[in-house]
């Protein structure tokens, strides 16, 4: 099974009503939720780790989740209100106004002993509950309590309006790259974490530090891969009619995590062998998923009766 552990919370999308008006639609979302579903719609056995509300919205999201077969096993259910986030698009890019004082996601506490990692082949961490003290420490407990027998997937996601210090939030990135096997982050993310230093020398550091895989993404420039044996990497994506970009970089994520499990890479150790025809693939196909979402509203990732034929064309 494959973990992601991090937010889940209701966004509220702009939207027309029947008479023209603008409105907001909730839609259930939270970028690790995100990758739980894509993951879990692409047939990876996925299981979503983090606090889920009993309240209305908290029933939308652990039915959505439940919905895809997300496993909820390991998820903390509490009358903590659910996170909001309100969207706009500023050109092809979504921007986030959240509401998240004392949530379910933002409370919630690893418990020692509750996940059994033996069974547990990688975990995503990353997103809007790294941000505050608590979810960094306690998501950093679990990634502890792992013992490095279980391959850690990193993506941070930044959300800078909810950044106080900047500071000391780069330097909580910066921890959580170093204890991860695979770290994925946008452009936008990395010129927020690094301002104009060099992509590749950045990477380099990474692997240099014991981080099996970093990957870059472009929007539609495509994406940038390193690997320590498969060198770097680049791929191109499918252009499209992009509606909506929400979920894209978590439907990518999710996909290559997908990937990387179909081809027996995503151990730690199987990680550290995985050859240039292999990332290609892996990122290609990452790539493709994230364009499918891009063509819908919301963060709807494919399912994987809408990608085989993508799987297999890529060799």
């Amino acid at each position: 099974m494959i973990l992601s552990c991090g937010d889940a919370l209701i966004d509220f999308v702009p939207a027309k009503s029947a008479d023209g008006h603008d409105v907001l639609r909730p839609v259930v979302g939270g970028s690790c939720l995100n990758v739980a579903v894509g993951l879990a719609r692409l047939g990876a056995p996925t299981g979503f780790v983090g606090g889920i509300s009993t309240d209305l919205f908290g029933t939308m999201i652990a039915a959505h989740a439940q919905g895809s077969a997300v496993d909820l096993a390991y998820t903390t259910r509490s009358p903590d209100q659910t996170t909001l986030a309100f969207v706009r698009h500023v050109g092809n890019e979504a921007q986030y106004a959240f509401y998240d004082a004392e949530t379910a996601a933002r409370k919630w506490t690893y418990r020692p002993g509750s996940i059994p990692f033996a069974a547990i082949d990688a975990i995503h961490v990353g997103s809007t509950t790294l941000i505050h003290d608590q979810g960094a420490r306690e998501t950093r407990a679990m990634i502890a309590a792992t013992q490095g027998a279980v391959t850690i997937s990193f993506d941070p996601n930044c959300r800078p309006n909810l950044v106080t210090d900047k500071a000391a939030y780069i330097a909580g990135m910066d921890a959580f790259a170093a204890s991860a096997d695979l770290i994925k982050m946008s452009d936008v993310d990395f010129d927020f974490l690094h301002g104009h230093d060099d992509y590749a020398t950045r990477a380099e550091a990474l692997l240099a530090r014991g981080t099996s895989l970093v990957v870059i993404t472009r929007g539609p420039d495509g994406a940038l891969g390193w690997h320590a044996q498969a060198g770097p990497v680049e791929v191109a994506v499918p252009k499209v009619d992009v509606v909506d970009t929400i979920g894209a970089g978590d439907t990518f994520q999710a996909a290559m995590l997908f990937a990387l499990r179909q081809l027996g890479r995503i151990g730690r150790e199987a990680l550290k062998g995985l050859g240039e025809a292999e990332l290609r693939k892996v990122l290609a196909f990452a790539g493709a998923c994230a364009a499918v979402t891009c063509t819908r509203e919301g963060a709807d990732p494919p399912r994987w009766g809408e990608m085989a034929a993508t799987w297999d064309r890529l060799g």
